[in-house]
């Protein structure tokens, strides 16, 4: 049995096919965990979910902002944007079922690897969060986006502030800074202020930022931590650290990280397919 990291898919389900035909995905086999920004900006966001749907418990998903964007848009929290492309799945005659799959999908996973703790998210995680605590944090919110409060939420979810943790914080800012964190971090200060400006590349950070995984003295360094979003960082494969947004949607690649254990040891093995998109990233 193999498991699988995949980075954003991004509504690309012809790249997702090539994929998994490279790597000979069998449901009956291997685990797929997709590391969030299942649809959106690429041309068959629909055609993704259904086949992420039909694997079952062979699929585990996390959600990523694009994720949570396509459910706030479904609820009337917000409008589409010029870029989005994710009419296929709001007009489609399962449109419920596939809206109700995803609230039920994952914010943050923690799997075990030969040994290994294997933290994964979409985007980040804060320096003074423990493997433990992003779970929990991840849960909290997973539990709103099942219940009846969910379209309350999704109205008061888009808002850069709280910009930092506090233990303290309650309700609505409390979930904010939770699904900021884990769906749209990537630079932030020694002190866990967050910066949600700036898109670039690690020499992108603004004075006094840091990307998240570098700051010194992070509670989360004794596990190996995966995360999406970033596509300007592209792929990092550090001991700790395994970034796996290669830009599908942009015309970059859609990445797979294979993780067995083999005599008792973690092996690695990174799996690329081109996607070729006409998008512009923004």
């Amino acid at each position: 049995m193999a498991l699988y990291l995949i980075g954003d898919v991004q509504g690309c389900n012809s790249a997702l096919q090539r994929l998994l035909d490279e790597i000979s995905f069998s449901p009956s086999r291997d685990t797929l965990f997709l590391l969030g920004d299942l649809v959106n900006r690429g041309p068959d966001s629909v055609g993704v979910l259904r086949r992420l749907m039909g694997y079952g418990a062979a699929a585990q998903c996390l959600l990523g902002n694009h994720d949570l964007h396509l459910l706030a848009i479904a609820h009337g929290a917000c409008q589409p944007s010029r870029k989005d492309t994710l009419n296929d799945i709001l007009e489609a005659p399962d449109r419920q079922a596939m809206l109700d799959w995803l609230r039920w999908q994952r914010m943050a996973m923690l799997e075990q690897v030969a040994g290994h703790d294997v933290l994964m998210v979409h985007a980040g995680v804060l320096p003074t969060w423990t493997a433990t605590q992003t779970i929990a944090l991840a849960m909290e919110v997973e539990s709103v986006l099942r219940s009846a409060a969910l379209g309350e939420f999704l109205q008061q979810m888009y808002d850069d502030q709280p910009d930092h943790w506090d233990e303290a914080l309650t309700g609505t800012a409390r979930w904010r800074v939770i699904v900021n964190v884990l769906t749209r971090l990537r630079f932030c200060t020694p002190a866990g202020q967050m910066e949600f400006s700036a898109t670039g590349g690690v020499g992108a950070a603004p004075a006094g930022y840091l990307p998240w995984f570098e700051v010194p003295g992070r509670q989360t360094s004794g596990v190996m931590l995966a995360f999406g979003h970033w596509s300007t960082l592209g792929w990092l494969g550090r001991s700790d650290v395994l970034s796996l947004d290669t830009g599908c949607v942009w015309g970059g690649s859609l990445s797979a990280l294979r993780l067995e254990s083999v005599n008792g040891q973690l092996q690695q093995q990174l799996i690329q397919v081109k996607c070729q998109q006409a998008q512009k990233p923004g």
